[in-house]
């Protein structure tokens, strides 16, 4: 086997991690098996640069990371479409056998009390993050959710790296606060 097709081998093995990574990242299946398959293209593109200076996995987690800050910005500037009613139709259909009963049985939740809890605890999460400046609120998520670094946030929202410390420091104690006041203080008082 040639080294380059040994490369494109060890590549190929990585795409199942990053497709997790990606999916957990953008929440959204299309989006990161594009952002993948973009970072498997670049890595391709790139292979003589990698010269194994790293691990190959955290060479090419660099590289999605990349490819999913740049789906974010994309979609951030792009309209969202949504199904229109016949589509949605069409696919609610689908989940049914002719008789009107669910094809596919229904997964049974482990802790549905548990399940409802943590989404309960996103949405005020996302209600505090909302209550964020913008670009305190970016840079808090490109830290704790992306795990980029400092000099990759600076560059990309034109801060200082004091400013950046600043910023998510004030970020952390806002959100602290928020969720003291919006949740774990409102744990005291039973939930409907």
């Amino acid at each position: 086997m040639s080294p380059p097709d040994d490369f494109r081998r060890q590549i190929d093995q990585q795409r199942a991690y990053l497709l997790r990574f990606a999916r957990l990242q953008l929440r959204d299946r299309d989006a990161a098996e594009d952002a993948v398959q973009e970072t498997l293209l670049a890595a391709l593109g790139a292979e003589a640069s990698y010269a194994g200076r790293s691990e190959l996995r955290t060479w090419l987690t660099g590289i999605l990371k990349h490819k999913i800050v740049d789906a974010i910005r994309r979609a951030g500037r792009e309209p969202q479409v949504s199904l229109d009613d016949a589509d949605e139709g069409a696919a609610l259909e689908e989940l049914f056998d002719h008789s009107g009963h669910w094809g596919a049985p229904v997964a049974a939740w482990r802790d549905p009390d548990a399940s409802l809890e943590q989404a309960q605890f996103f949405e005020v999460l996302e209600a505090c993050l909302a209550g964020l400046p913008a670009k305190t609120a970016r840079a808090f998520m490109m830290r704790e959710h992306l795990g980029l670094e400092t000099e990759e946030i600076c560059k990309e929202l034109g801060i200082t790296p004091t400013n950046c410390w600043v910023m998510l420091y004030r970020a952390r104690m806002a959100l602290r606060l928020c969720l003291e006041a919006r949740w774990f203080g409102a744990q005291e008082t039973p939930r409907r």
